[in-house]
């Protein structure tokens, strides 16, 4: 199994989780920066990103990887775009965050560090409630600045404007959605008014059950 990464704080969290739940799988990693950094610098996911993600992808499946995951809510599009086209299982990481938050709540919070984040998972909620039939209403909250402090070394400044920004936007909704698998530390301790999602756990127990069954049916 090989993780594409765009953060390098992920690495060793997502490393965590698949040795919790696929246990007897070797894991491999491929950390690029540069892809986040061209998107955020271009606004949107260029011809040029989507290459050269598809070539990690493809250096993943030549190093005999049978399963790749990205991390990187913002490349989901363009993961769903390769994964179309993919011999060897290749995931978005937030799908399993999207399927549960539609099935729990009718009115979602969508909370997100980045632009080039909260429109991609906007949208893949709304297709995952008319998919499943759900009557849902999205509220979208972008955190300024907070992603870049992150990138500056200041993660404690990083997960107050999350903080703050989740204790105003759990009052309008059921239920909050957080876009990025960087912005899940900033909840992890204290008591919250609102459940909320993160897409790392739930990502990897969807992805890793679809593993499990894809393995037990080619036995």
């Amino acid at each position: 199994m090989t993780f594409i990464h765009t953060v390098g704080s992920l690495e060793p969290v997502f490393a965590l989780l698949a040795a919790e739940r696929l246990p007897n799988w070797h894991i491999a990693s491929i950390l690029d920066e540069s892809l986040l950094s061209s998107v955020i610098a271009n606004g949107h996911v260029a011809e040029d990103v989507s290459d050269r993600l598809a070539s990690h992808v493809h250096s993943a499946r030549a190093n005999g990887s049978s399963a790749i995951i990205v991390t990187c809510s913002t490349l989901g599009e363009a993961v769903d775009a390769l994964a179309a086209k993919s011999a060897t299982p290749l995931f978005r990481i937030d799908r399993g965050m999207a399927e549960r938050a539609v099935s729990q709540a009718s009115t979602i919070g969508i909370l997100a560090t980045l632009p080039t984040t909260l429109e991609p998972t906007t949208r893949l909620l709304e297709s995952t409630a008319k998919r499943m039939g759900r009557p849902c209403k999205f509220v979208s909250k972008l955190v300024n600045e907070a992603f870049a402090q992150l990138k500056s070394g200041n993660p404690e400044t990083h997960d107050l404007l999350v903080q703050e920004a989740y204790a105003a936007l759990s009052a309008e909704v059921e239920l909050v959605v957080l876009a990025q698998a960087s912005m899940a530390r900033a909840l992890q301790a204290g008591q919250h008014d609102r459940p909320y999602l993160t897409s790392p756990e739930l990502g990897m127990d969807q992805i890793a059950s679809l593993l499990r069954l894809s393995r037990m049916s080619a036995d």
